[in-house]
């Protein structure tokens, strides 16, 4: 019986996940394309039209918390019970494939 060390992937390690995502900052996407507003579903999203409009023009982005309780954002729809969604003036397609971090709620138009 022989004891080796873990390899690279194993052991404490294994709990850590890489995130292999870009990252935009929010108050960058707020300059470039408008103060959001925050959308309450009140229905079904599919029945809403005009949410439903607003995420075909992909002016949608999904607040989500994280394992550490820090909110980030993912552009379009995501559907979650604890997620909050936002609705831009703009269209957030350059940020499609992007984690947004550093949600400042004082730049969100009530």
């Amino acid at each position: 019986m022989s004891l080796r060390p873990a390899a690279a992937g194993e052991g404490a390690c294994a709990t850590m996940k890489l995130l292999k995502v870009k990252t935009a900052r929010f108050s960058q996407i707020v300059e470039q394309c408008g103060r959001p507003q925050v959308y309450i579903l009140w229905q079904k999203p599919s029945a809403d039209r005009h949410f439903q409009s607003q995420i075909k023009h992909n002016r949608v982005m999904t607040i989500l918390k994280s394992e550490s309780g820090t909110d980030f954002g993912v552009v379009n729809f995501k559907a979650s019970r604890d997620a909050r969604y936002l609705v831009f003036p703009r269209s957030l397609k350059r940020f499609a494939n992007n984690r947004i971090v550093g949600i400042d709620w004082t730049l969100v138009r009530e």
